[in-house]
């Protein structure tokens, strides 16, 4: 056993550092037709009032400590030095595993651990109840950085030494969103013997409905608009992480430039930031990137996109779907999913995005646990 608890405890040299730049910094200028608009990417009034309040108001130490409610640990696997949470819910020992992607980090699922863990404290049963694992991937957040590129087949592998080998659940199930879902969905994959079910709130699979030619022209003019209008970073962190990443560096409101345009643009917001996310929010998840300077190797992840073939079977472990409305990404119909994934259960929620779990908590937990009740 590798398990070893850890407590988040930034060094105030770090902090002092990153609040001289944020101090230092100043804010570019923008076209005139694009104040507030952020139709050319991160609107820089935006940023200006996001800075100020960095500066002016925000508290670090306050969301170390919310961050550290909740118990951390540290495993190292295969060489890297794993970060997770682990938090032992009312359930009698029922394991999900929760994942998260790029741009977002453990600070996702903040808001949804006790509903989660203890659901009797907010109307359910205490039996339903999740020991909850909830890793920052490789090279994220307080994680170690692998030494190259690691893709989503390889973290499935170490996700399943953490929770067999490591923390001893024979069987557990598993959830995740961007990111997190390709992960998750290897894991169903490639681990059934160990997965019991996985739960998706972004899907990725066969382009084409066998179906439903309609169906199918219009997924691919959705997925075009989308490419034509959000898929440069991609190919960007996909091709040239480097460059990016070392630009970004030591950039900490570059950092904070480059991550929340995708918070305005992928969640639910109606072009109102922070209808859906405050200002803390996008600061500590920032900061989560900062204080490990993780964001250089938070893009490597994308160059497995190059290296690493996707996975071509059918996923058969019992999956769950929730699809939310202000997704960005165009999701599969039904019957397109039903070629990739054994899915089990399909919920169009009212109203939510990308960051399913930090936009609604309550509808979010109450799918994860109502699909999952059956399986672990």
């Amino acid at each position: 056993m590798t398990v070893r608890p850890f407590e988040i405890a930034v060094p105030d040299a770090v902090l002092d550092r990153i609040s001289r730049q944020v101090g230092d910094a100043r804010i570019g200028y923008a076209p005139a037709d694009d104040h507030g608009s952020w139709s050319y990417g991160t609107d820089a009034a935006y940023l200006a009032e996001l800075v100020a309040y960095w500066r002016e108001h925000y508290d670090w130490r306050a969301h170390e400590r919310a961050l550290n409610r909740w118990p951390h640990f540290k495993a190292e696997i295969d060489g890297i030095d794993i970060h997770f949470q682990h938090i032992r819910g009312s359930g009698g020992g029922r394991p999900l595993m929760l994942t998260h992607g790029w741009p977002g980090s453990i600070v996702e699922f903040q808001g949804v651990i006790e509903r989660l863990a203890f659901p009797e404290r907010f109307g359910g049963r205490a039996e339903d109840g999740f020991d909850l694992v909830i890793p920052s991937l490789p090279g994220f957040g307080w994680s170690g950085r692998p030494p190259k590129p690691i893709g989503p087949k390889g973290v499935a592998t170490l996700w399943r030494r953490l929770m067999t080998e490591e923390l001893g659940y024979p069987r557990f199930a598993a959830q995740g969103g961007d990111w997190g879902s390709v992960v998750t969905a290897r894991l169903g994959g490639e681990h059934s013997d160990v997965v019991a079910a996985i739960h998706l709130n972004f899907l990725v699979g066969p382009r084409t409905d066998p179906a439903d030619a309609d169906a199918n022209q219009a997924y691919w003019a959705a997925y075009q608009r989308v490419q034509a209008t959000e898929g440069a970073y991609m190919s960007e962190q996909a091709t040239k992480p480097q460059t990016i990443g070392l630009a970004l560096f030591d950039n900490p409101v570059g950092t904070a430039a480059w991550v929340i345009e995708k918070f305005h643009g992928w969640g639910d917001t109606g072009g109102d930031i922070e209808s859906r996310f405050s200002k803390d929010v996008l600061l500590t998840n920032v900061m989560s990137y900062l204080v490990n300077d993780a964001m250089l190797s938070s893009f490597w992840a994308y160059r497995s996109i190059m290296r690493e073939r996707p996975f071509e079977g059918r996923i058969a472990v019992p999956t769950g779907a929730a699809l939310f409305p202000g997704e960005f990404y165009p999701m599969p119909t039904r019957a397109n999913a039903e070629c990739v994934y054994d899915i089990r259960s399909w919920t169009e929620m009212p109203s939510g995005g990308h960051f399913a779990a930090l936009e609604e908590p309550a509808l979010f937990s109450e799918d994860v646990r109502t699909f999952l009740r059956d399986f672990i």
